[in-house]
């Protein structure tokens, strides 16, 4: 299939379609060479995903071999290299604190994120390896990535907060400032709103860590953005305030009023620790719910105004074309949305027997009341079990057992919210919306099951 054929100019523009199809050769990179495993545990279903060198925009990041019980030449990233003990009973392990002090994990442990290959390392986005979670939280270390220009070195120390515009009074803060200030922490997903782009048209990418990598669950903790809205004086008519990050494209998202006083968050700390350089340190705006883009990281100027900025991040990009010319503007809230992390794509089942459904759901409009799983293409349908604990604007883990007769088969999931809302199928949300834009794809993901066991990315 021709680049015009898979990603069609009339949807995707010069830089949306370089980037799908970046995002292709990517993954057929990381998958090249491949050999499914046979064996019960589910390590060998994952076609090797978790056990390799991985090829990311050129740079090897990790993940060498396991032969003969001996340690491998060269630890993944986040690891430490140490000598494999035959009997860990008969001699006394590693010292305390001999990582330096600070956690490392098991050097049998692989996963990373992956690079978009963009032509500059500057502005890029990374995608989380959704397959090998296990409950909601993502590792901060795992937390998908997204930078229009680099990640800025900030110090803490030197960084402030400008609060302005229609206000009774105009403030500034310092991080001490900042973290004096009532706290909160609260578990919330981000997802981008070009999750998914590939998959419009045609089933692209293999992976679910290509088709849905990029969201996130961290808990995050920080200050509301009402206190300090509150403590400046909100005047009668303000309506939207703009959000500016510190970065060298100085990112700028307009927010709507309501929503900052409602649950958004400033937050400086993600799962217990300083929130990390790539997600915004040493301060970031948190809008539960909202795409990922309006989370301005590296935050440090608020300002409060009547009408909304019309920033080019909510005119030329973030917007959904419709079929009749107009365009979705400040479509910010995320629908309802689910995927089946496992099986899926690139996986290979060994053999017909039990396995577990599981994957993920999540709404932007509150909390998952439902979801449901179909092995026959949408056909039947069977309540999966949620696991807890079940949080409003938050990943929900779901799981149903399976015994796999050897079928043909077609997976789906399909979620339901708080509000009512029910995930739809790809045919119609593109009766709806057509197939012009490329944002807000949360469709139902087919996984297809072929008799030998393989897992493939299928529109049903």
């Amino acid at each position: 299939m021709s680049k015009d054929e898979r990603f069609p100019p009339l949807r995707y523009g010069p830089a949306e379609r370089h980037m799908a199809e970046s995002l292709v050769e990517l993954e057929r990179q990381m998958l090249s060479g491949e050999q499914a495993e046979d064996c019960d545990c589910k390590e060998g279903m994952f076609n090797s995903v978790t056990r390799r060198n991985l090829l990311a925009g050129g740079l090897a990041v990790g993940g060498s071999a396991l032969a003969g019980g001996r340690a491998v030449a060269e630890a993944p990233p986040g690891a430490h290299e140490y000598y494999v003990q035959p009997d860990p009973t008969k001699e006394q392990g590693r010292t305390i604190l001999n990582d330096g002090g600070y956690g490392s994990r098991s050097q049998f442990e692989s996963e990373v994120r992956w690079r978009y290959p963009t032509a500059s390392l500057d502005s890029s986005w990374s995608m989380t390896p959704l397959a090998s979670g296990h409950g909601i939280i993502t590792p901060s270390g795992l937390h998908f990535e997204r930078h229009h220009a680099g990640i800025p070195n900030i110090d803490p120390l030197q960084h402030e907060l400008i609060l302005h515009g229609m206000v009774d009074e105009p403030l500034r803060f310092t991080m001490d400032d900042l973290k004096r200030l009532p706290a909160v922490s609260r578990i919330h997903f981000i997802e981008c709103s070009g999750n998914t782009l590939t998959e419009w048209a045609d089933p692209t990418l293999k992976t679910v860590q290509g088709t849905h990598g990029l969201t996130s669950t961290s808990e995050w903790t920080g200050v509301r953005l009402s206190t300090l809205l509150e403590m400046a004086g909100v005047q009668d008519n303000a309506a939207w305030i703009l959000a500016e990050g510190a970065d060298a494209a100085v990112m700028t998202r307009s927010v709507p009023i309501d929503k900052a006083m409602d649950d958004a968050i400033l937050a400086y700390a993600q799962n217990g620790e300083a929130i990390r350089p790539e997600q915004g340190y040493p301060l970031r705006l948190l809008l539960p719910g909202f795409e990922g883009n309006t989370h301005i990281k590296w935050l440090r100027r608020l300002e409060v105004s009547d009408k909304p900025f019309m920033t080019r991040e909510e005119t030329s990009k973030y917007t959904d074309l419709m079929p009749d010319g107009s365009a979705r503007q400040f479509s910010m809230e995320m629908e309802a949305k689910s995927v089946i992390t496992f099986p899926s794509g690139a996986m290979k089942l060994p053999r017909p027997g039990f396995y577990e459904i599981t994957g993920l759901a999540w709404s932007g409009q509150g909390k998952i009341t439902k979801v449901e799983v179909s092995a026959d293409g949408g056909n039947t349908w069977h309540e999966a079990a949620l696991d807890g604990p079940i949080l409003p604007k938050c990943h929900t883990r779901f799981r149903l057992p399976w015994a796999w007769t050897g079928d043909e088969v077609v997976l789906q999931s399909r979620a339901v919210d708080e509000t009512g809302y029910v995930q739809p199928t790809l045919a119609d949300l593109v009766a709806v919306r057509g197939l012009n834009s490329v944002y807000h794809l949360n469709a139902i993901q087919n996984w297809h099951i072929a008799p030998n066991g393989e897992v493939t990315n299928v529109h049903s």
